[in-house]
């Protein structure tokens, strides 16, 4: 069924093997069994059962009996998983600190240096502006930007500059704060520049991996480093890390504001809780696809009262932007596609989420999962009306 399959490949996205993640999923649905009763269950070999129950064990997922016949318990969800899913909050949380700690650094340098060997210098908030874009419009091979509200408001002024290197062919990329999506300014920023969405907490504009300017957007006032600076450097990799995280918006740019903005909080909601949501919904007994309703509306995010035009358009925009897909209605022969770039079950779980969506809106529904290792997964959803 797609659901186990959801699990299992949802499992070995945090780091599990095949066979663990199998072993793993059939425990939470079986309770406490012996290992000959999990190599059945769960079609794992049984030369194969022991040596992966003693990996299970070793990263804190199941529990082992020392006595004859070998029994075997999963470790709960909520206490394997929460420090897993907790690890990426804590990154950039990291990251924050460690801004604030080279800030720090780079002032007791200075000051230990002298006003003479300074590799930097101050921009009062009425020259930003025009340095900005005489740094855009200077850059040789690439633009890497972090912004927020009061940010992407200055990029909003330097559209012409940044028409004129994307005319070059540079590489401009952009990272937004989710509140900008589909925002005024947003929407000025010209095709071309790959914008993507975080959560962004300064204005950082990094020009050739050589130049680095930084804006206050308390008081708008800025200040330029070199590339000898520490704190370019590490900007460097702090933009490399929160981008590759990051989520595209470009399935995004044609919707309102307030569409782009659900889209978001429902990747955001799944990217973050919904495996460990379907986990409890499997231990529980209750189906992962209406269960994973509640988790949406529970978070503010209601499908029902969609069409389902609208649902496969949402859906459509979502298999854009996490696994380079399409959603595909066709209407003579009642037959949905979905179809994804990625494999490994990428695609899964937004294939839940629009099948128990079908079936909340009183539809019939039957799937049909695809895999192809060089060209992606491909599922079949054949609807009828109930």
């Amino acid at each position: 069924m797609v659901n186990e399959h959801v699990l299992t490949v949802s499992l070995e996205e945090f780091g599990l093997s095949k066979y663990e993640a199998q072993a793993y999923v059939t425990l939470i649905a079986k309770g406490t069994i012996s290992a000959s009763e999990l190599a059945y269950y769960s079609e794992i070999p049984r030369t194969k059962v022991y040596p992966t129950l003693l990996k299970l064990e070793s990263k804190r997922l199941v529990i082992i009996s020392k006595s004859k016949p070998i029994m075997c318990t999963a470790i709960a969800p909520e206490d394997a998983f929460d420090g897993i899913i907790h690890e990426q909050i804590n990154k950039v949380n990291a990251m924050n600190t460690l801004i604030s700690n080279l800030k720090k650094a780079s002032e007791e340098s200075r000051k230990a240096r002298g006003s003479e060997e300074r590799r930097y210098f101050h921009l009062s908030a009425n020259n930003v502006l025009s340095q900005l874009q005489i740094m855009i419009e200077g850059s040789k091979s690439s633009i890497k930007i972090m912004t927020d509200q009061w940010g992407l408001g200055l990029l909003a002024e330097c559209k012409e500059q940044l028409l004129s290197v994307l005319r070059r062919n540079l590489d401009v990329k952009i990272l937004v704060s989710p509140t900008q999506i589909g925002a005024e300014s947003y929407r000025v920023i010209p095709d071309g520049v790959e914008i993507r969405a975080s959560d962004i907490t300064q204005n950082c504009f990094i020009f050739d991996e050589a130049e680095l300017l930084m804006i206050n957007n308390d008081n708008g006032k800025g200040a330029i480093f070199s590339s000898t600076e520490i704190l370019g450097v590490n900007q460097e990799k702090i933009f490399s890390n929160v981008w590759k995280n990051a989520i595209k918006t470009k399935a995004l740019a044609d919707m309102t504001k307030s569409e782009a903005q659900e889209i978001y909080r429902i990747i955001k909601t799944v990217s973050e809780t919904g495996l460990m949501h379907i986990l409890n919904a499997t231990m529980m007994s209750k189906k992962p696809e209406v269960d994973m309703f509640k988790l949406l509306e529970k978070n503010g995010i209601s499908l029902k009262s969609k069409t389902l035009d609208d649902v496969i358009e949402m859906m459509d925009a979502i298999m854009q932007i996490t696994c380079s897909g399409h959603v595909n209605f066709e209407a003579n022969t009642k037959n949905i596609t979905v179809e994804s770039k990625m494999n490994s079950g990428h695609s899964l779980p937004w294939v839940s989420i629009l099948d128990g969506c079908l079936q909340k809106q009183g539809y019939k529904t039957r799937t049909v999962y695809q895999n192809n290792s060089s060209k992606g997964e491909k599922t079949h959803i054949k609807i009828s009306k109930a």
